[in-house]
């Protein structure tokens, strides 16, 4: 294998157990502010996943790097409030004598405050990193306890932050519109349609997905997901604005969006909202600031907080984006083939860990063409560390992958065609007869999904239960959503569609999902096993309404080592059999003679 071209992937730990001396220098600096605490959440002022380096504060102030919890930083006690997908990550990250890691399945971040801010006491936050409904449940929190809330000026956690990154400055393209599908100027009308069918007069773009698929563009200020930080004030009528993080546009991207729109810096956001005066301005909900609302309403417009409808439209891919995700995944299925062939050897050489196998892959995919990043952390996970749902190898945790365990590799890509996400989990060595059930469970529950069929208005809730079911009547479940919304060449986590106990959207033709139950015993092994699916109409003969069923798009073969066939039912066994021969139909093209040869063993019919 050659190297890439650059590593999207390090293996530091960027705050692991730094905490004591951060956490006391942030305490200096609140009680200089003359408030009692603060409120520091994994987000930036955009509420995204993946955030710029400047914007890393929870990772830099506890050591814990999940994408999603929140600290609550009192002068005399100190939470961090984490979701199911980190209640084993955390305690091992933060120094949890001086904070305590509150599983949020118990305790809210709002109930924490609620119980141990106490009465007179001051509690401070950044009005850029929350939203209107968030700074709302903290007031009612606050309040419950007998104390205040105060927007402060200033994050205190950056005064602290000796060496803080400079904002990125990455240059701003354009995506082809041969990729994208449809044209900028007619995306924004059909925007303008649905602001018209609201009677608002503008919409703030806030959410930097929506900016970068409403123009066409993409960027690298953050990892993995190709955005341009920023935001677009469009109104109703005439030209709209954006206001990018970055100055480096390319002049092809200016060129194009010209006739619609005007380019600016991300500092001059404040005088286009100035402009809104007398305007009704649509506010997303789950991106928008309150500083943003509080900027609208003082320049005298009215703030209608409510739902941006890109969300909605960017997530029914089209024509071409299907087509181009098709590709993506066939290209991405080859190289995962060829790192699951090498897998195999190396591990039987003993010289595989956690650390090499992610390295390989991101090779094997950079050997593939196109790639332009991963699209998320590779979870490349051995034994006990394959438990923790979102774990990230660091050189402090590598560890060997060993004879007897069970591998769990979670991973994903970003080509200019598509965004890919796959898991597997490998047998090293004889798997245990638990370790075979276990697996053939969650095969079982994947493959519920990937044969549903459903009318037309069932949402991802409704059929959640479906990936759980086999798991459910051995008395075992899974503590994290079964599917996730996936953008193309965009987010890999993407809504509002997903499918989960919480997943109210109903799906539509055109979305893109994952599909990835799994089960873990802590302390010894996970296993996930995770394809994309995409939602399309189906023909059922006699149907009385309007019926879908997904298309699987992931291609590579399950390990047949794990699968206790004696489990499955005849159409699950059918299933299976028939997706291998579709892997290895799709992909035996694309691979030299040995890698065929391997893949062509991986996919032999159950029992053969």
């Amino acid at each position: 294998m050659t190297e890439p071209r650059r590593r999207f992937q390090t293996f530091d730990d960027p705050g692991h157990r730094k905490g004591p001396e951060r956490i006391a220098a942030l305490r200096a600096a609140l009680r200089e502010a003359g408030v009692d605490g603060f409120v520091v959440p994994r987000a930036d002022e955009h509420q995204s996943e993946y955030v710029p380096a400047d914007a890393e504060r929870l990772a830099w102030l506890t050591g814990f790097t999940g994408s999603a919890g929140t600290a609550v930083i009192l002068t005399d006690a100190a939470a961090l409030v984490v979701d199911g997908r980190y209640t084993l990550q955390a305690p091992a990250q933060v120094d949890t004598g001086v904070v305590s890691v509150v599983p949020l399945a118990e305790t809210s971040a709002e109930a924490w405050i609620g119980e141990h801010l106490g009465r007179d006491r001051v509690l401070g936050y950044d009005p850029w990193l929350h939203t209107p409904d968030g700074i709302a449940r903290l007031e009612r929190a606050v309040a419950k306890a007998g104390g205040s809330l105060r927007a402060l000026p200033e994050n205190p956690v950056d005064s602290c932050w000796a060496g803080r990154p400079k904002p990125p400055s990455g240059q701003v393209v354009a995506q082809p519109e041969s990729l994208a599908g449809e044209g900028a100027e007619d995306k924004l009308a059909r925007v303008r349609a649905a602001l018209v069918a609201d009677s608002c007069d503008a919409l703030v773009i806030s959410d930097p997905h929506n900016l970068a698929w409403a123009f066409n563009l993409r960027g690298s200020d953050v990892g993995h997901t190709p955005l341009a930080l920023g935001y677009a004030i469009l109104p109703r009528e005439g030209r709209a604005r954006l206001y990018l993080v970055s100055g480096d546009i390319d002049p092809a991207l200016r060129a194009a969006l010209d006739p619609i729109a005007e380019i600016g810096a991300r500092l001059d956001l404040d005088e286009g909202i100035a402009a809104l005066s007398g305007a009704r301005v649509r506010l997303d909900g789950a991106t928008g600031a309150v500083a943003l609302k509080e900027r609208v309403e003082s320049a005298g417009g009215t703030v209608d907080v409510g739902k941006d409808p890109i969300t909605a439209m960017k997530a029914v891919k089209n024509a071409a984006e299907i087509a181009g995700t098709r590709e993506a995944h066939r290209r991405d299925g080859a190289s995962v083939v060829r790192f699951l062939a090498w897998l195999d050897g190396a591990a039987a050489r003993g010289d595989l860990t956690e650390i090499t196998a992610v390295e390989a892959l991101e090779n094997f995919r950079a050997e593939g063409g196109d790639l332009r990043d991963v699209s998320f952390p590779t979870i490349s996970g051995s034994g006990a560390n394959g438990a923790i749902v979102h774990y990230r190898v660091t050189r402090e945790t590598n560890r060997a992958v060993r004879p007897g365990e069970l591998f769990l590799v979670d991973s994903g890509a970003q080509y200019p065609d598509g965004t890919t996400d796959i898991t597997r989990t490998l047998a090293i060595g004889e798997p245990t007869a638990e370790m075979r059930d276990r697996y053939t469970r969650v095969l079982q529950g994947h493959v519920a999904i990937s044969r549903a069929v459903f009318p037309k208005g069932t949402n991802g809730a409704q059929i959640d239960g479906f990936a759980r079911l086999p798991l459910w009547r051995a008395g075992l479940d899974f503590d994290h959503g079964t599917g996730h919304g996936v953008g193309a060449f965009l987010s890999v986590h993407e809504g509002p569609q997903r499918i989960a106990k919480t997943g109210t959207v109903a799906l539509e033709p055109g979305m893109i999902l994952s599909n990835e139950p799994g089960y873990y015993a802590a302390g010894r092994y996970g296993i996930r096993i995770e394809n994309l699916v995409l939602v399309e109409p189906r023909e059922v003969p006699g149907s009385e309404r309007p019926v879908l069923g997904f298309e699987t798009l992931t291609l590579a073969p399950y390990d047949r080592r794990l699968i206790d066939a004696s489990l499955l039912e005849p159409g699950e066994r059918a299933w299976i059999d028939a997706y291998h021969a579709r892997v290895r139909e799709a992909l035996s093209p694309l691979l030299d003679a040995p890698t065929r040869g391997w893949l062509e063993a991986a996919t032999e019919p159950l029992g053969a």
